[in-house]
């Protein structure tokens, strides 16, 4: 487990095609080295190391490796505030996720509009398509712990995608290159061929511009951000390390 999590992942933003597990630790300069996982009554936040590898949190209660630390009334209204802060802030970053699931599908609208694909080609991508926004919105949605978004975890899902989708373009380009290759036409298809090769490599950095977009609505998160970092600040485990569950420019 990366001891510099972004902030990202700590409230359940989806790191592959959507918004990027570094982009709030880039933007904001937020990161976090623990895991969340949201239930109705409590937060429980865990890592592997170091110690405190697992804080729970519920109103006017803090519990760090299960055993309960005494806290000020200043201190619980503090964690209450943390905690509520965090509630609110977590669908915003739900929200910009699903915005980035929009970018990306328009994307690959966008290079099937290039590709001459035919009707029959085009009609299963708009399927397969389909499919995939309503699986990965709805995994956004139903979300309610980072550990479902783990960076292994979520460039495994996106690559599951593009496995399903680019061999759709290949085949077309390839069939393009046949044709082109059977007219005589020979430096078309070995372009062709070229680009059927480079397709699936190409599209990552272009998604990466693409979702630029979003950096304004990500910029707006970073004043919130930074209130979870202060109201925790100075507050500390049954060890007597502080918890820092959020840090900034760290």
């Amino acid at each position: 487990m990366s001891m510099k999590r972004s902030l990202a992942a700590l409230i359940l933003v989806l790191a592959a095609g959507t918004l990027h597990a570094q982009d709030l630790a880039k933007v904001c300069h937020a990161t976090s080295s623990y895991d969340l996982t949201v239930q109705s009554d409590r937060m429980v936040f865990d890592r592997d190391t170091p110690a405190p590898t697992r804080v729970v949190l519920s109103p006017g209660m803090l519990q760090t490796d299960g055993r309960s630390v005494p806290l000020s009334y200043e201190d619980q209204d503090r964690l209450d505030l943390f905690q509520r802060d965090l509630r609110a802030l977590m669908p915003r970053v739900k929200a910009i996720a699903q915005q980035g699931v929009g970018v990306t599908l328009q994307l690959v609208r966008d290079e099937s509009g290039s590709l001459n694909l035919d009707a029959d080609t085009q009609a299963e991508l708009n399927r397969r398509l389909a499919a995939h926004s309503a699986e990965l919105r709805q995994r956004i949605a139903d979300s309610q712990s980072t550990h479902d978004w783990h960076g292994d975890a979520a460039d495994r899902y996106a690559n599951e995608i593009v496995s399903d989708i680019a061999p759709l373009f290949i085949s077309a380009l390839g069939q393009q290159a046949v044709s082109a290759a059977m007219s005589g036409d020979l430096q078309q298809a070995a372009a062709l061929r070229d680009r059927a090769s480079n397709l699936a490599g190409s599209f990552q950095p272009r998604l990466q511009r693409r979702l630029q977009v979003l950096r304004p609505e990500i910029q707006a998160l970073c004043p919130d951000i930074q209130r979870l970092s202060a109201l925790q600040a100075g507050i500390r485990a049954s060890n007597g390390r502080q918890l820092n569950l959020v840090l900034i420019g760290q």
